[in-house]
């Protein structure tokens, strides 16, 4: 059997962070690297596999679902996956604890995407604490955990002050995604950036996001 591929879960407490938009690009810049990925949706709401039906692009090919109401399969089918692909991503959904504990004991990295609101960073640290137990549980250094500033607004002071504060909290920050029509629109016509005419801006960002976490997992 080769060696499996690595195993990233994208995380957080609280909705409308990100989660979605940073796994699904995410995975279509290592797509566009030439990795194999698969990336599991185990949000009950399915947003990422209805992101994939809407077009033909690279998530039309690489998304699972994972069924409702069992987080105890995740790990089983993220270990799997990571035998059939060179990279697993994984969309946790936000609010259920169990799901995004179980996608942390299976990770080698657990990005969390955080928003510039004071009720985001609140929620951060429940997040970057589920993700350490799971750490402590496996008795490793993995997963590994990362920062990302997500939907930043340059123009705010809130925005502006994001990186800083995350910092603030211990963990290394990746580089950031700002708040961009072209993702949204991407989204609509179920493509990811990588693929949008007229996105090139996000898509620098998301490759520089990838560049970074394929740094993280050569080491």
């Amino acid at each position: 059997m080769p060696s499996p591929g690595s195993i990233i879960a994208v995380a957080g407490r609280k909705g409308g962070i990100g989660k979605t938009t940073i796994a699904g690009n995410l995975a279509a810049e290592f797509a566009f690297m030439g990795r194999r990925v698969i990336v599991l949706d185990a949000d009950p709401q399915h947003s990422l596999a209805a992101w994939a039906g809407l077009g033909d692009g690279i998530l039309s090919r690489c998304v699972e679902r994972i069924k409702q109401g069992e987080p105890e399969q995740l790990r089983v089918r993220a270990r799997k996956a990571s035998h059939n692909a060179e990279l697993v991503v994984i969309d946790t959904p936000p609010g259920m604890t169990e799901t995004l504990y179980e996608a942390a004991l299976a990770a080698d990295l657990v990005l969390l995407p955080c928003g510039p609101s004071p009720l985001d960073l609140f929620a951060l640290r429940d997040a970057l604490s589920l993700a350490l137990k799971a750490r402590a549980e496996r008795r490793a250094k993995k997963p590994r955990v990362r920062f990302v500033p997500s939907k930043v607004t340059l123009n705010t002071n809130l925005g502006r002050g994001l990186s800083t504060a995350l910092e603030s909290m211990g963990k290394k920050v990746l580089p950031g995604i700002t708040q961009r029509v072209a993702i949204a629109e991407a989204v609509n016509a179920g493509l990811t950036v990588r693929e949008f005419p007229g996105a090139s801006v996000s898509r620098d960002e998301f490759h520089a996001l990838a560049k970074a976490v394929e740094k993280i997992l050569e080491r």
